[in-house]
């Protein structure tokens, strides 16, 4: 779409006729995207970033980079929303090729398979799937019963995905207009998910607003754990069951999170970090191979020590 077209769906003025090929972050733009800013607290991305465009309030205008145009909103993060509309995928592909299937395959009845999707060499699907249009199997992956694979979506070679388990579906954005109604942020993104990972029962991934969830190489994921939207899994994590991650959530390798712990939003894990059962997190944790507890979270030692004190404190 061109500028114009997408500000003028927006009843926002503006008279370029720029080529616009979808909406990204202010750090990840390039010069054909268009981008946000909602809270000033990512004034430095916005001064740097590459977008050809940018909703933006009134205050921050000066802050706009030189060739960047600046499209001048009061809500730039509802505007958003509106506009992710305009570049959602359509629901199913009604033209396309019909899904490729490489050797010794094995594809059982009752399994759905969308236009220009790709199945590789010895892989199994069984009963009751549904591999969405434009997704991508690799080699010697096995999909057991009832798994949901949206629309393109990629998952890689020797992987398991258990029974139940739903990957691609939307991730969890809305935002209000003045009188509380939810608009919703269209999920324009998709889940990639490595080599060698496996993926336990009734599992929910979510894909990503913009570009891309990432589930790396070697991952374990548990039953019933949620991963929500443009997280990033380094390689090796284990994630337990009933762990949930919120968005934009960034584990680095061999992190491992034990039952119904949890992060906020926004945040980084470093790696070889160990979080114990029922943990929250809330920070980013940047020192590496450090093991925590709790609720705030503390380290797994001084937290041990608490739990001690307050049982003497019990037992008086």
């Amino acid at each position: 779409m061109t500028l114009n077209e997408i500000a003028k769906a927006l009843d926002i003025p503006c008279e370029s006729n720029i080529e616009i090929s979808g909406l990204n972050t202010l750090q990840d733009s390039n010069n054909c995207e268009l981008t946000f800013l909602e809270n000033k607290k990512y004034i430095k991305d916005l001064e740097n970033t590459k977008a050809a465009a940018v909703l933006v309030k009134e205050d921050f205008v000066s802050k706009v980079p030189a060739g960047t145009f600046a499209l001048v909103c009061d809500e730039p993060y509802l505007k958003l929303a509106y506009a992710s509309n305009l570049f959602a995928s359509t629901i199913v592909e009604e033209i396309g090729e019909e899904c490729i299937i490489g050797n010794n395959s094995t594809i059982m009845k009752n399994v759905f398979l969308g236009k220009n999707s790709t199945i590789g060499t010895n892989c199994t699907i069984m009963a009751g799937a549904f591999i969405g249009d434009n997704v991508t199997i690799g080699n010697n992956t096995i999909v057991y019963p009832n798994v949901t694979i949206y629309r393109d979506c990629v998952v890689g070679n020797d992987c398991i995905i258990h029974a139940g388990t739903v990957i691609g579906s939307d991730g969890f954005g809305f935002a209000n207009t003045k009188d509380g109604k939810y608009i919703k942020i269209y999920q324009n993104g998709n889940v990639i998910i490595g080599n060698d990972v496996e993926i336990g029962a009734n599992t929910a991934i979510d894909r990503a607003v913009f570009k891309s969830t990432i589930i790396s190489d070697g991952v374990r994921i548990d039953n019933l754990v949620h991963i929500a939207h443009n997280c990033k899994l380094g390689a090796g994590c284990i994630l337990t069951g009933q762990v949930g991650l919120s968005g934009s959530t960034t584990l680095h390798e061999y992190v491992i999170m034990g039952g119904q712990s949890a992060t906020a939003g926004h945040l980084e894990i470093a790696p070889f970090t160990t979080i114990a059962a029922r943990g929250g997190v809330t920070k980013t944790i940047s020192e590496p191979k450090k093991q925590w507890a709790g609720f705030p979270l503390f380290e797994h030692r001084q937290w041990l020590k608490l739990q001690g004190k307050i049982s003497k404190l019990l037992n008086k």
